[in-house]
């Protein structure tokens, strides 16, 4: 072969190859075009009543009622538990808390866990994690290819520089994480300081003074939670990718007041749950259809085309972005794990019923935001001890406690009325146990037997008098035996009931609920 054609022949591969790697380019390009970028907010305890587009006449979230107005509203979206930490690591992991390895306060996720943003990262995807971390050792993990701590009050304000700096040629997934919404109280100019007058007491705290201006400290972190949203989606419309992109806006946990942050009652586990997405949402809606916190994963994964793994218990509801009537799940669970006291709770909500079983009713059901730890308990506790509470004012107080709970969602939204004990809903209890031990059994929980103790004793309330809570006995997570451990539920995958069968009808019971008086 001579000179001449040698060199021919080398022209013409060279530009064939160009050509492929041009065409390769292109194709990825459309690919991730076709593909969403995904932005999840997450605040730090905040309830679902609590801003404006879930009925709040008071609290100004004028951004996130703008996405749900153009989005869908999910009234019925429930955690998984309602303690930071497990919370998270479940949010992430797709899977139950006792499943993660990582079910109590300051648990850390397990290498072993998968991530679903490392699966978006395998795929293309830019992961990065501003704000809260609460789930790994350092602000280093496989599944991000960047992590920040946020900064300013409310560890949001790196978030703009992140999205104006990040790659442009790649699909992106930010899990964003405000700090607003957990003790103590960070009052700055980001957002409006509120009139203790305004403000709505929910009728199980008592209706001070104090009470109410703990509050409107509170409902201005929720308003700064806000207005971080307004700026990363007034960004995203300047970039010219907010319509491709999938927005979640949620909380971690419930309100940090008594009975309601890391409680099973909705104030504690029921969360916001706002979607925009005009690629996929072409009416805006608002839907009932239940759903769990953990299938935020399996959603995401679908969406950007990423195979969904055995380990993800969570299921899709791109189903309901595309049809609001629909319907993924009958049934949601929950959990209560050590959380500074010791305790083991589990709820399952399904139809209009909610059903809490307590597994130690032999020790007050208490939370960190229930003792007298802050202005609201203490409250709570000095009206007690002076014979001022009402009896749905006194739950936290019940030593022992209620072993069953089951409540009627559309009569009783506060979760007051204990149905358990009443003839004409022993179908639905019925069903409730079922459910919950089917659950038990397929997704590995147990109950410890050498559980994880009290960080420090309890208040207690002795002749009239309150015996204050007494210092740390020693580690601030003296963890111990965790649930799921003797069944090596870290390992097991089964999501449990995800549909009842057609033969279910808890709708039959009924009646009037009896007076709580």
């Amino acid at each position: 072969m001579n000179m001449k054609k040698l060199i021919y022949l080398s022209i013409i591969g060279f530009l064939c190859y160009a050509t492929s790697l041009v065409a390769t380019a292109e194709t990825n390009a459309l690919a991730d075009k076709s593909r969403p970028n995904i932005v999840f907010f997450i605040s730090d305890d905040m309830s679902q009543e609590d801003f404006g587009c879930y009925g709040n006449p008071v609290i100004q979230t004028a951004h996130i009622d703008a996405l749900a107005n153009q989005g869908i509203r999910f009234d019925n979206a429930y955690l998984t538990t309602s303690s930071c930490s497990p919370s998270r690591c479940s949010i992430i992991t797709g899977r139950y808390p006792h499943n993660t390895g990582a079910p109590e306060l300051h648990s850390q996720l397990p290498d072993t866990q998968i991530r679903f943003p490392e699966l978006l990262r395998q795929a293309g995807y830019y992961t990065v994690l501003s704000g809260k971390n609460h789930m790994f050792d350092d602000f280093e993990d496989r599944a991000f290819d960047a992590m920040t701590s946020g900064g300013g009050a409310s560890g949001s304000e790196d978030w703009l520089g992140l999205v104006r700096n990040r790659p442009k040629d790649k699909p992106f997934f930010f899990f964003f994480a405000s700090y607003d919404g957990h003790r103590s109280w960070h009052i700055d100019d980001k957002a409006p300081i509120y009139d203790p007058d305004d403000i709505i007491v929910p009728p199980y705290l008592v209706d001070t003074p104090a009470v109410r201006e703990d509050l409107a400290k509170y409902y201005h972190e929720v308003s700064r939670y806000d207005y971080y949203i307004g700026q990363i989606t007034e960004e995203l419309k300047r970039q010219g990718v907010l319509d491709n992109t999938l927005i979640v806006v949620a909380t971690d946990n419930g309100r940090p007041f008594p009975r309601d942050k890391t409680y099973l009652y909705d104030s504690g586990i029921k969360t916001p749950w706002v979607v925009h997405y005009p690629a996929m949402i072409k009416t805006p809606a608002v839907t009932g259809s239940l759903i769990s916190v953990i299938d935020l994963s399996a959603t995401c994964l679908e969406l950007a085309g990423v195979n969904i793994p055995a380990s993800i218990q969570g299921q899709s509801f791109v189903p309901i972005l595309k049809d609001p009537s629909a319907t993924t799940r009958d049934v949601v669970f929950a959990e209560h794990n050590w959380h500074v006291y010791q305790s083991h709770e589990r709820m399952v909500r399904f139809g209009d019923y909610l059903y809490i079983k307590n597994n130690y009713p032999h020790i007050p059901n208490l939370g960190h935001e229930s003792d007298q730890s802050y202005v609201s308990g203490k409250e709570l506790w000095s009206a007690h001890v002076a014979g001022e509470t009402l009896p749905h004012q006194q739950q936290i107080f019940a030593n022992p406690c209620p072993a069953e709970q089951l409540f009627q969602m559309s009569r009783d939204p506060y979760q007051l009325r204990n149905l358990a004990n009443h003839p004409a809903y022993a179908s639905s209890l019925h069903h409730a146990r079922q459910l919950l031990a089917q659950w038990t059994e397929q997704t590995g929980d147990t109950i410890p037997k050498n559980p994880t103790p009290d960080r420090r004793d309890p208040p207690r309330i002795v002749d009239g008098k309150i015996i204050p809570m007494s210092a740390k006995h020693g580690a601030q997570n003296p963890h111990a035996e965790f649930p799921g451990t003797a069944k090596m539920a870290a390992k097991i995958n089964h999501p449990g009931p995800i549909r009842l069968s057609p033969m279910s009808d808890p709708s039959k019971d009924g009646g009037a609920p009896p007076d709580s008086s």
